[in-house]
């Protein structure tokens, strides 16, 4: 009975933990993309809004009960124009980092520039709208870095499936060393899983959930640009040492 309680409780926080999103979708960011037209202004605001209120959400959550969190070498995130790279266990991965990053940038699903509640949002933020141009992608990433930003990447490009294979796309590798920049690399680690691919959200663990985020030392991207044969051999490199670094 004290399980089921627990368990009601911290599905009830999780669900209470997304609703400023939508709330910030339909009512904040819209004014802010009427008020504030010039485009770089508008962004950095809107980071900065994004930024408060995924800390928020991050530490109601944490205040609810739905899980613990830590972070090591949160310092290491508080530089301009990184390529930030992490595994994708689970579905609020994203709301961490962007949370803990100042001026984020991140790869958003097309779909999110139409749905309702986060159409506004992503306008306002600036980010990258991963569309069938790959090309423009990689374009817009590499100017992201170059402007300052922090450019956060799933090289998975999804949530790590059930069995914990991770298989990665080469679009990270090919951000790193066409713009070119190092890596700073962040293991993320969840025990019990919660928000992992396949299940639906309220399904939560009979536990409170540990959040464990290593962000590690920067990754020299310099001895495979020149070890190789060209860029494009020098993505496909780096992407299998990543695959062995996550893995």
């Amino acid at each position: 009975m004290v399980n089921n309680i627990q368990r009601f409780w911290r599905v009830l926080g999780t669900g209470l933990g997304f609703l400023p999103v939508g709330i910030g979708g339909v009512l904040v960011f819209p004014v802010l993309n009427l008020m504030v037209r010039e485009p770089k202004r508008r962004r950095t605001i809107a980071r900065d809004l994004v930024q408060l209120t995924f800390r928020c959400i991050v530490r109601s959550m944490c205040a609810l009960g739905v899980f613990q969190y830590e972070i090591k070498g949160l310092e290491r995130l508080e530089r301009r124009g990184q390529l930030i790279l992490a595994n994708h266990p689970t579905l609020i991965d994203i709301v961490f980092l962007l949370a803990f990053v100042q001026q984020a940038d991140c790869i958003v699903k097309a779909r999110l520039w139409c749905n309702l509640f986060t159409r506004a949002t992503v306008r306002a933020a600036g980010y990258i709208a991963n569309n069938e141009d790959s090309v423009q992608v990689l374009e817009d990433c590499i100017a992201s870095i170059r402007d300052g930003g922090n450019l956060i990447v799933f090289p998975e490009g999804t949530r790590t499936p059930a069995d914990g294979g991770i298989t990665l796309k080469r679009g990270a590798a090919n951000i790193a060393v066409r713009t070119p920049c190092n890596i700073t690399p962040v293991r993320i680690h969840c025990t019990p899983p919660m928000l992992v691919k396949g299940e639906k959200w309220w399904r939560l663990p009979a536990y409170r959930s540990h959040f464990y985020f290593d962000v590690l030392e920067d990754i020299d991207i310099q001895p495979f640009l020149a070890n190789s044969f060209g860029k494009a051999v020098a993505a496909r490199q780096l992407t299998g040492y990543l695959h062995k670094f996550f893995s």
